[in-house]
């Protein structure tokens, strides 16, 4: 808003007043005139720097190529880690309840009928879950009439293997591990 006011005898014409740094002294036509000069209300107080208009349209896009990028190389690298984990389950699963299978067999003089025998028995706290298809009844045991020891009385379970038909990183079906 400007205001203005006739003066006289203003020093330094269009110099602001030193009582008063809004007041601004100007000569129009021969006459005095002192304005007093604000800013408008309208106008905003301050003005948006560059680095806070915020970012363009290039910027963002860049933005998502690189985590799109960077995405491609992570999820087949940690698909592969999942797999190698779980087939480090599957070998220990596997490595534990034919221990147990041949724990059992000597105890007793008699192979295991079923898996759930040696949970019964105390010679695995409980089934485990196999690893590839997620579920602990998925088990392929494998029974042989052959006699582990000479004091066998009864043939039985001898082996026990992954129900799963999915194939390994080393190329054979999980269900022949």
């Amino acid at each position: 808003m400007v205001t203005t006011t006739p003066t006289r005898n203003t020093p330094n014409h269009g110099a602001p007043d030193s009582r008063n740094p809004k007041l601004v002294t100007s000569t129009v036509g021969g006459g005095a005139f002192a304005a007093d000069v604000e800013k408008s209300s309208s106008q905003p107080r301050h003005s948006l720097s560059h680095s806070e208009q915020g970012f363009t349209l290039l910027e963002l896009m860049i933005v998502m190529v690189v985590i799109g990028l960077l995405a491609a190389i992570a999820i087949p690298s940690y698909t592969r880690n999942i797999r190698a984990a779980n087939e480090a389950v599957l070998k220990e699963d596997l490595y534990t309840m034919r221990r147990a299978i041949d724990s059992y067999t000597v105890d007793k003089q008699k192979a295991p009928q079923s898996l759930d025998d040696l949970v019964q028995s105390g010679y695995l706290k409980s089934m485990p879950i196999d690893p590839m298809t997620k579920r602990s009844d998925t088990w392929m045991t494998a029974q042989d009439d052959t006699l582990m020891t000479l004091d066998q009385t009864e043939s039985g379970i001898n082996d026990v293997h992954s129900g799963s038909q999915q194939t390994g990183s080393d190329g054979s079906s999980y269900s022949t591990w």
